[in-house]
């Protein structure tokens, strides 16, 4: 008990009085209007079911060529034994990467993808997710505008969101209709973006169609974003074209590459664009905020990775390609036993593919039963921008991650589980 005219024995501090009279703290609205990303939502859920198996993200199931761990270990044994080679690694570099490997970026984009460079600089980030997100920044002031054709990737919807602009997802058809990209051109927009090979679908956008998509951009002063992550995850006739090599294009169109499919190194987070020149030093300032410099170490290690050659990336596409086969082939199986799903297009490009389901659940209902009582993983379409319609859901597929006798596992799960829950 308190004697008299004593302080009780808990009185309240001044700071904590004075945060009674406020509301608790919080984080800024302006996120609540930013998509949730729905792969740690699949997690979670796969938490809940031990043994499951994903078809959910979209990774490769191998890693990187030998050559990348032997570029590391001669790197940090140099380092061990010349401190000059120590302080290359340890401190800070250059702002767009260093200049070994910013000299291999610019030959594999010229001589392999055959890119204009002339109007183009080259900035390596972690990742192209970063690229992404640093290019948003840079050109969208709030309420700017970026066409992202539905279906659309949902990190770029996030980027845009964050950078305090507007994404408008016109539904333009898996091979986009310039006409209808057209349409949705305002006085706010700022670009059009393009994936090919195209995820969420698998499909290769024909070269015509990106070309005619790379002029209206020309045409209306806005730049053309073209991710490229999926570039050498071509498997049908239809082959990869980056609309940066145009003659002239480097002064409006963003070409987006990555390591993290190709090579097996998506942890590692190394990716790269080429920006038109009149962006640089406006990109520079989101660098040097968020990343500073690219981690000299890996970048150590993209440089192995782009020289190892393309046998070994070859022998990696030709086991994909049989992953593929299976993923046909038990779908077609299925179907001919009644299965009421089929894949909107041919997925004749990175490792993913559509699948429209009929089942009076949503997709996202869908995906939950399919990891809870079937113990397999795929993405709801409604993360990609595809909405539900009567009778049908949709479904993204990943193959590129679980080996042969796994991904038939996972294939009988999800045809069990689909055959559960049509019309359901």
């Amino acid at each position: 008990m308190a004697l008299s005219g004593s302080a009780p024995l808990h009185a309240p501090t001044e700071a904590q009085a004075v945060a009674t009279q406020h509301p608790p703290l919080r984080g800024a609205e302006r996120l609540g209007t930013v998509l949730t990303p729905v792969i740690p939502q699949v997690g979670h859920l796969m938490a809940r079911r031990p043994g499951c198996l994903s078809l959910a993200q979209g990774m490769v199931g191998w890693g990187p060529p030998a050559e990348v761990r032997q570029a590391l270990r001669r790197a940090l044994d140099a380092a061990d034994s010349d401190p000059h080679r120590a302080a290359a690694l340890d401190r800070y570099g250059p702002m767009a990467g260093d200049p070994a490997l910013l000299a291999a970026i610019g030959s594999e984009l010229e001589g392999r993808w055959g890119l204009d460079l002339a109007d183009s600089s080259l900035l390596v980030t972690a990742g192209s997710n970063m690229a992404f997100n640093a290019l948003a920044q840079v050109i969208c002031d709030p309420g700017d505008e970026v066409i992202l054709p539905a279906p659309y990737y949902f990190n770029h919807v996030m980027a845009v969101q964050l950078a305090g602009g507007r994404p408008i997802t016109p539904a333009a058809g898996l091979i986009p209709d310039p006409k209808l990209l057209a349409a949705a051109i305002t006085p706010r927009t700022r670009a059009i973006v393009t994936i090919s090979p195209n995820n969420p679908s698998g499909v290769v956008i024909p070269p015509a169609v990106l070309a005619e998509i790379n002029a209206l951009c020309a045409q209306h002063g806005l730049f053309h974003i073209s991710d490229e992550a999926y570039a050498v995850f071509v498997h049908g006739e239809v082959p990869h074209w980056s609309p940066g090599s145009a003659a002239g294009a480097g002064a409006h169109t963003i070409t987006l590459q990555s390591l993290s499919k190709s090579h097996g190194m998506a942890g590692w987070r190394l990716g790269y664009a080429a920006v038109p020149s009149a962006l640089f030093a406006a990109l520079a300032k989101v660098q040097d905020t968020i990343l500073i410099c690219p981690p000299r170490l890996v970048q150590q290690a993209a440089i192995a990775a782009l020289g190892c050659g393309s046998p070994w990336l070859a022998e990696q596409l030709t086991a994909l390609r049989q992953r593929r086969n299976q993923l046909l082939s038990a779908l077609q199986a299925a179907q001919a036993k009644g299965l009421g799903a089929h894949l909107l297009a041919p997925p004749d490009g990175a490792f993913y593919g559509l699948l429209a389901v009929e089942t009076a659940l949503s997709g996202e209902a869908l995906m939950e039963r399919l990891v809870l009582e079937h113990g397999v993983a795929t993405l709801p379409g409604e993360s990609f921008g595809l909405t539900a319609e009567a009778g049908h859901a949709t479904l993204r597929l990943s193959y590129g991650l679980l080996d042969q006798p796994t991904l038939a596992e996972a294939l009988e799960r999800l045809c069990q589980g689909l055959q559960a829950s049509v019309k359901a």
